[in-house]
C-alpha cells in the first residue's frame, strides 16, 4: 500500500493517457448508434458486458500484452493496421445505415454478447491505441507494486466509461429515432477517419523501423 500512495503520480498520468486515447465522452455518441435501437436491460446489459470486457483486455495486455505479442511474432505496429482495418469495416455498415437497420430487424434476438465485445470492447473501447499503450505502461513500470497500481487504474476507467454510457439514455430521448440515424452515418464517418489513421500509423511506423 505504500509504494501504491507514493507512486500515485503514476497512476493519474495512466489514467489521463487512457482518458485521452479512449475518449470515453466522444465515444458516448458511437455508443448511442450502436444501442440506441435496443431495450433500456439490454442497453445496460451491453454497456456493463463491453466496459468490463475492455477492463479483462486492458489488464491482460498491462501483465502479459508483451508476451503474447512477442510469442505470435506480432508487432504493435500490425496490431495498430488489423484494428484500423476492423474499424473501417464497421464504419462502413454505419454510414450505409445497415449496422441500425439490423437493430430494427433483430431488436431483442440480435447477439448482444457480440456488440459487446465487438465493435465495443474492442476495438472501440480497448483499442490498438489503448492495448499498445498499456503494454508500453507494462514494460517500463514492470514492479509488481506498479502493475497492480496501474491495474486499479483500470478498474476505475472503466467504471467512468460505465458511468458515461448508463447516462446516454437521456440522449436518446432527445435525439429519437430519425436523430440516431443521422449520427450513426456521421459517426460512421469520424469512425472511418479514425481507421485511416490507425493504419497510417502503423504504416509509418513499421518504415521507421526499415534500415
Amino acid at each position: 500500500m505504500k509504494y501504491l500512495i507514493c507512486n500515485y503520480d503514476i497512476y493519474i498520468n495512466f489514467f489521463l493517457e487512457l482518458f485521452t486515447l479512449i475518449n470515453p465522452i466522444g465515444m458516448i455518441p458511437i455508443f448511442i448508434s450502436i444501442t440506441g435501437l435496443q431495450t433500456v436491460q439490454s442497453r445496460n446489459k451491453i454497456n456493463i458486458i463491453s466496459n468490463f470486457s475492455a477492463c479483462i483486455i486492458l489488464i491482460t495486455a498491462l501483465w502479459m500484452g508483451n508476451i503474447i505479442l512477442s510469442f505470435f511474432s506480432i508487432s504493435i505496429e500490425s496490431f495498430r493496421i488489423a484494428g484500423g482495418l476492423l474499424i473501417i469495416g464497421i464504419a462502413f455498415y454505419m454510414v450505409k445505415g445497415t449496422l441500425i437497420s439490423d437493430f430494427e430487424k433483430k431488436k431483442m434476438l440480435y447477439q448482444t454478447k457480440n456488440v459487446s465485445i465487438i465493435p465495443l470492447s474492442i476495438p472501440l473501447i480497448a483499442g490498438p491505441g489503448a492495448i499498445s499503450s498499456t503494454i508500453i505502461w507494462g514494460i517500463h513500470h514492470h514492479h509488481f507494486h506498479n502493475i497492480v497500481g496501474c491495474s486499479i487504474t483500470i478498474c476505475l476507467f472503466s467504471l467512468l466509461c460505465w458511468i458515461l454510457f448508463q447516462s446516454s439514455h437521456f440522449f436518446i430521448k432527445i435525439m429519437g429515432s430519425t436523430g440516431i440515424n443521422i449520427l450513426t452515418r456521421i459517426m460512421g464517418l469520424v469512425l472511418m477517419s479514425l481507421g485511416i489513421e490507425f493504419i497510417i500509423t502503423g504504416i509509418k511506423l513499421i518504415f521507421l523501423q526499415l534500415p
